[in-house]
């Protein structure tokens, strides 16, 4: 309760000082970025980069009091009614990358960016700026946003997509116990993609023992192989080369 009580002051930090005309001048153009639509993407993406610095502005300098607001949150919602998350990234890029990547963007686009940004934080004052660039414009974006996780995880990644399915109500309970099953035998900690692959890839080899097709038995085997953990992948090598002679 002490840390607690010691929480409450009475006397709280002084509120910033707002400039009207300023205010008045940032809100302004923040709306005018939002409302603007008929534009190539090049310029969207620059004005963008300028809305990620009004918003900095208008967060550290609560300019929301201006329209009686209770917070930047409550600002963000009124202006980003579908998703805050755009704000916040269009904040981060201003936040954490430096001026010369800010003035690429135009070239490179707002989400590889965002991209660049999670590599500028990381490094700070080391951040590669022109190498990070240069991979920027010549690498597709599906292309760089793996290269970007592999260098902040050291991990290589495969190209993903969504797939969505039609499914009648009736048939998702079993599509949802299937999934939970496969995840109490795989690990609750793998996705949901990875327990309906471990699925399909025990049916296929079920099903072409029968058909007798080789290829398809060895394509279902090999990746229930690549998911094993490494003393299991030893263990099953060294049980496969016992019974080969």
């Amino acid at each position: 309760m002490v840390g607690l009580t010691n929480l409450r002051t009475s006397n709280p930090p002084m509120l910033p000082k707002l400039n009207r005309k300023r205010v008045l001048f940032v809100l302004t153009k923040i709306d005018e970025i939002l409302a603007w639509e008929r534009k190539s993407e090049a310029e969207r993406d620059t004005r963008f980069v300028e809305l990620g610095r009004y918003l900095c502005e208008v967060r550290a300098g609560q300019y929301w009091r201006l329209e009686k607001l209770k917070s930047f949150d409550e600002f963000l919602a009124r202006r980003f009614p579908e998703s805050r998350r755009k704000a916040y990234y269009l904040m981060s890029i201003h936040e954490h990358l430096p001026p010369l990547a800010r003035r690429e963007l135009k070239e490179v686009g707002w989400t590889k960016g965002l991209e660049l940004a999670k590599v500028a934080r990381r490094d700070g004052q080391e951040f590669d700026c022109a190498t990070w660039l240069h991979k920027a414009r010549s690498l597709p974006k599906d292309q760089f946003k793996r290269e970007v996780e592999k260098e902040l995880t050291g991990r290589e990644t495969e190209p993903w997509e969504i797939i969505y399915f039609k499914l009648c109500k009736t048939q998702i309970p079993v599509v949802e116990q299937a999934i939970e099953t496969a995840a109490l035998m795989l690990g609750t900690d793998k996705s949901r993609g990875y327990c309906l692959e471990m699925i399909c890839a025990d049916f296929l080899a079920g099903a072409n023992l029968e058909n007798e097709d080789p290829t398809a038995l060895l394509q279902s085997m090999s990746r229930f192989f690549k998911f094993l953990p490494g003393d299991q992948r030893q263990a099953f090598l060294h049980e496969v080369t016992e019974k080969a002679s």
